[in-house]
């Protein structure tokens, strides 16, 4: 009878509920994506209480998704070779103990280290995410309805960021944005362990650390001058040298990958259509997308005149947007396709982008942020779905972990990318280039100039629908003209 119990045990761990894989592959994967955010609300708090410098504050955020981004690669193959769930309960453990010393910091030190390692947890974590979902559920339309489900949960933690941060600054302190990650991963904890069942794809290979340490080193060193822009400019050595570094490392790990006998990122991946030609879409959407929720909530506190929580409520119907932009796509895409539902989305979101350029210092909210930033979403949560599914659906098994690392990595990079970028054009167009770090941080920046900051947020948003057009073109020509993502 013990016997019995024991192999009934088994079976239920071995075959857990579809539902409840899904339950716990989105809780990660909403844990993950609601850190990029959730603490921009809280930086003046930050500093107040540990006294952090103005370029402490940009490691608060930088740290975080300087690691994410660039252990993602990693992430993803170590789940392939040596297990999603094991992998999955590495990461969470990382990203939790992580969250818990954070919230606890008492030095500024304490707190940007806390952020990189959450950053790597998150690296680790994501990946498995998606690996452990595409496995439990069977290619076809439940996969794309579980996929859908996936990137809504993804991105409405993207999106509930200011909102949560807010609201948990406001009601307790700064602290809770980290610590509120403590009960929640371990409860996810808790039930991965007991109910996800193991599964590897790889063939028992070991970990290609060589190009592991150089991909890492390269993106971070790439992702670090990014950041740099802000502060230094893009003529400053502390730019010029990093973003020169970061592709002549990227360039040596593609010269180690092609002649190693088990590389990380087999090069040959590339040569199939819907993987390179989704992960070129993500990062384009990424790099236009990505930051909206910065200069929406900017538009609102420095010209509008909200509140930090506000602002973050201000932004619920465009959070609400691309929730159902990611549950409707799976439907349109056996009628439509996948490859047309990318570039519907991609359309309406740059109808969005275009239609907020237009914004102006006595903006009414209707028109000036709730209904621009619907289209902006709605096109968002329509657009991923379908280049997720189409980037899975072109892998074997054996690199299913390989491309969800990429897929995130893409979208990560072409975001941190994006929001530089953007950044600069904004302070640029505004006249406060020279002050660029303290505007971009201070909810006070712009009070003396709101049309000026205005017109450079307007810039922002204009520059942001011609890259979605040249996405849209670009996923028309390229994506593989499929009626559905299998």
């Amino acid at each position: 009878m013990l016997e019995a119990a024991d192999v009934s045990r088994a079976s239920r761990r071995t075959v857990p509920p579809t539902w409840l894989v899904l339950t716990l592959a989105c809780a990660g994967q909403f844990l993950v994506v609601l850190d990029v955010s959730v603490v921009n609300v809280a930086l003046p708090s930050m500093r107040a209480d540990l006294g952090l410098s103005a370029q402490g504050l940009q490691w608060v955020v930088n740290a975080y998704a300087i690691a994410f981004a660039g252990f993602m690669l990693l992430g993803g193959r170590a789940g392939d070779l040596y297990g999603r769930k094991r992998m999955f309960l590495v990461g969470l453990g990382l990203f939790t103990l992580a969250s818990l010393a954070g919230g606890l910091a008492q030095q500024d030190w304490q707190l940007l280290v806390a952020r990189a390692v959450q950053g790597l947890g998150a690296a680790v974590l994501a990946p498995s995410t998606l690996t452990i979902l595409t496995a439990a559920v069977p290619e076809g339309a439940a996969r794309a309805r579980a996929i859908g489900t996936w990137t809504a949960v993804g991105a409405g933690g993207g999106a509930a960021g200011g909102l949560v941060g807010g609201v948990l600054v406001d009601v307790l302190s700064w602290r809770w944005v980290l610590l509120i990650n403590v009960p929640v991963g371990a409860v996810v904890l808790a039930g991965a362990v007991w109910w996800l069942a193991e599964g590897r794809a790889g063939d028992g290979r070991r970990l290609d650390l060589p190009g592991a340490v150089l991909v890492t080193a390269g993106l971070a060193t790439l992702a670090y001058g990014i950041s740099q822009t802000e502060a230094s400019g893009w003529s400053a050595a502390a730019t010029v040298v990093p973003l020169l570094a970061g592709p002549a490392l990227l360039g040596v790990f593609l010269v180690v990958e092609s002649r190693t006998a088990a590389p990380l990122m087999p090069l040959g991946l590339f040569r199939v259509r819907a993987v390179s030609s989704a992960n070129v879409a993500m990062f384009l959407c990424g790099s236009a997308m990505f930051c909206m929720w910065f200069f929406m909530t900017l538009y609102a506190q420095n010209v509008l005149g909200y509140t930090p929580l506000e602002a973050g409520l201000a932004l619920v119907p465009s959070s609400l947007a691309v929730l159902v932009g990611s549950k409707l796509a799976p439907r349109l895409m056996p009628v439509l396709g996948a490859r047309n539902v990318a570039v519907l989305g991609t359309v309406v979101a740059a109808v969005g982008f275009g239609w907020q350029s237009t914004m102006d210092v006595q903006g009414a909210y209707v028109i000036s942020i709730m209904v621009p930033g619907i289209l902006m979403m709605l096109g968002a949560g329509l657009g991923a779905t379908p280049l997720a599914a189409l980037a899975t659906a072109g892998a074997q098994p054996g690199e299913a972990g390989l491309v969800s690392g990429l897929v995130n990595t893409s979208r990560t990079m072409g975001g941190s990318l994006g929001l530089a970028v953007m950044s600069t054009l904004a302070a640029a167009r505004s006249g406060l280039a020279g002050d660029s770090a303290h505007s971009v941080h201070s909810h006070s920046a712009g009070s003396g100039v709101p049309q000026a900051l205005t017109d450079g947020y307007a810039l922002v948003f204009r520059t942001s629908a011609v890259v979605l057009v040249a996405g849209a073109l670009l996923m028309l020509l390229w994506l593989p003209r499929k009626r559905s993502a299998s």
